[in-house]
């Protein structure tokens, strides 16, 4: 585990960098650049060094915007991060919602229940929410983007379910 956060430290800002230039949309590459070493840390025992790790990040983060592409084929570099990624977070603003959302976080399981919150309700940084599971900012930052993921998931199927 050890190498893959020196691999996150190492690459994190390259790959960030590599999907700014792909997206244009600051907002989508965090999320892509987030899911990219999510999907790296799940496979990180099937690299089999065929090329550098670099040049398989890349790969992999290019996979991913090109997904992104093809269930949006209308996206546009023009459009407002919230336009291109929903984000569970702004729900929150909507009060007809909240009480939806704090239900939807109950049944969220741990460590995602608790990272969300201390992130988004006590605006805690990465660094600091690691810090308190002893962990490294790179395992805070990936939990919430899959907690992020997992909310939005879990909402769309219930207020999809509502309508």
């Amino acid at each position: 585990m050890a190498d893959f956060e020196e691999t996150y430290a190492q690459y994190e800002a390259m790959i960030r960098g590599f999907l700014m230039r792909l997206t244009g949309n600051a907002h989508l590459a965090e999320e892509l650049t987030q899911e990219t070493f999510y999907q790296a840390l799940k496979h990180w025992d099937s690299f089999r060094g065929e090329s550098s790790v670099s040049t398989w990040l890349c790969t992999i983060a290019k996979r991913l915007y090109l997904n992104v592409l093809r269930r949006k084929p209308t996206l546009s570099l023009e459009q407002t991060p919230e336009q291109a990624v929903p984000d569970i977070a702004d729900a929150i603003v909507d009060s007809d919602r909240v009480m939806a959302v704090h239900r939807l976080l109950h049944q969220l399981p741990e460590p995602f229940r608790e990272v969300f919150t201390l992130r988004t309700f006590g605006g805690l940084s990465h660094a600091q929410i690691g810090s308190l599971f002893g962990k490294r900012d790179a395992w805070a930052r990936v939990t919430y983007y899959r907690a992020r993921q997992l909310l939005s998931q879990m909402a769309k199927e219930e207020w999809n379910d509502e309508e």
